[in-house]
């Protein structure tokens, strides 16, 4: 009886982690996390704290393969999200991350606080979904927006020490930057307004309000991109799992780093349209097949997959199956240089003479060591993993695209079909087998 009891408990499914995002009742098509919280193999709170020195320095090569194989625990996820992409350097004590983060936050204060003399909405615990400015700098007197102005600099007046606040007055603007920002404000509150509206968190107009004002400061800090749909779905988990509102900009910031040229809109080009390329440079050296056949069908430019390396699978996956999907993505691409590299890009430079060694570290991600090993065979430039998943996920349905699809609306449906479907630690085991298939094909053809 005692063996039937352990067997059972080695197969133990783990426990589901949606408790800690909860949906809205009237919310029911949502669909269900596959993500478990499973003892020995998420990386635990316990486990988390043990890789730190007293000091505070990480070894985070203890958690990376944890992380990879079962993710990390909610409790723990926004913590560990912030080495992840870079906002600290695992070699850095308690007090030296204690600096930078006093430094951040009162550099975002300062942002914020710039922002919302321009826009008194900003800060106010509101938010707008109406037009504030025309292209030519001529303010829009819409009734919403005024009220939602008067609010906030009443609020603004009972909260001030004087009594009195700034004389914000709704006037013509001629600074072409303001004008691209406030352009940009409606924008961002319709998109807030939808983003992410089936958990419970999003019930709060503070927490709307806190996600408008973390895109309207991001706005207008990256003065090159500015705004663009899909960053309200990236930023959200942000302010979920950091209750610092600076704290989750400041990551937020880190994750655009990666994604910003995804962003990128000239007059001649779309920036994720480097991405399509690499996709299809994978697709036809993987499975020549399928790139023929959907080149055929009018899809080689693969525009049908915009939206996947966009928002990194946000509408593919539930909201708890994205958290891992991302944070497992990150574990493999990791580099203890990440930290270095935006803050002194020189120095980072400078540090790559040492990847041969790099390579062998365990605190490098999976698929980064891969990519130093192979850094003298390639002639071109590391792809990100999102490329590979987007290609396994094509793999995968490669039989049904071959068969079915007679049109790029039959490869939209097909691919539409897998929304809510995938298996996120699968996706990225697929994603690493390709990965390795197409180094070692790409490296036999540049021979």
């Amino acid at each position: 009886m005692a063996s039937l009891d352990i067997t059972k408990m080695w197969r133990d499914p783990g426990a589901p982690a949606d408790s800690f995002y909860l949906v809205r009742p009237e919310c029911q098509d949502v669909p269900k996390s596959k993500f478990r919280i499973k003892n020995g193999k998420t990386l635990s709170e316990r486990k988390w704290r043990a890789a730190f020195s007293p000091e505070g320095y990480l070894d985070i090569g203890k958690t990376l393969g944890r992380i990879h194989r079962g993710g990390i625990h909610p409790s723990i996820r926004g913590e560990v999200w912030e080495f992840l992409l870079g906002c600290y350097d695992p070699k850095s004590s308690h007090a030296e991350r204690e600096d930078i983060r006093k430094q951040r936050r009162t550099q975002y204060a300062i942002l914020k606080e710039e922002c919302r003399t321009m826009f008194p909405v900003i800060g106010s615990g509101r938010y707008i979904t109406a037009p504030v400015i025309t292209e030519d700098g001529d303010p829009i007197l819409d009734p919403l927006v005024l009220q939602e102005s008067k609010a906030a600099k009443e609020a603004k007046e009972a909260t001030s020490v004087t009594g009195a606040s700034d004389d914000y007055e709704m006037v013509k603007e001629d600074d072409k930057r303001v004008i691209e920002w406030k352009l940009s404000l409606h924008q961002i509150g319709l998109d807030v307004a939808r983003t992410d509206r089936s958990l419970v968190f999003y019930e709060k107009q503070e927490n709307l309000s806190k996600l408008w004002d973390i895109l309207s400061v991001y706005a207008w800090f990256d003065k090159d991109v500015n705004y663009c749909q899909g960053m309200s779905d990236l930023c959200s988990p942000m302010i979920i799992l950091l209750d610092d509102e600076a704290d989750a900009f400041w990551c937020f910031e880190r994750l655009m780093r990666r994604l910003r040229g995804n962003f990128r809109y000239t007059e001649s080009s779309v920036g994720v349209e480097s991405q399509l390329n690499n996709l299809a440079s994978v697709t036809q050296v993987i499975d020549p097949k399928l790139h023929q056949h959907l080149d055929k069908l009018g899809g080689g430019d693969y525009l049908f997959a915009v939206r996947m390396l966009m928002v990194l699978f946000r509408r593919e996956f539930s909201f708890c199956d994205s958290l891992y999907l991302w944070e497992m993505m990150w574990a493999l691409e990791y580099d203890p240089d990440l930290f270095l590299t935006y803050e002194d890009p020189e120095l980072a430079a400078d540090k790559s003479e040492e990847s041969k060694s790099k390579a062998k570290s365990r605190q490098v991600g999976k698929f980064e060591r891969e990519n130093m090993k192979n850094a003298g065979k390639a002639a071109e430039a590391p792809l990100p993993i999102s490329v590979f998943l987007v290609a396994s996920v094509l793999k995968d349905k490669s039989d049904k695209l071959l068969t079915e699809a007679r049109g790029l609306d039959d490869v939209v449906k097909i691919l539409n079909d897998v929304n809510g479907n995938l298996d996120a630690k699968k996706a990225c085991t697929g994603a690493m087998k390709l990965h390795r298939k197409y180094l070692k094909k790409a490296a036999n053809t540049h021979r």
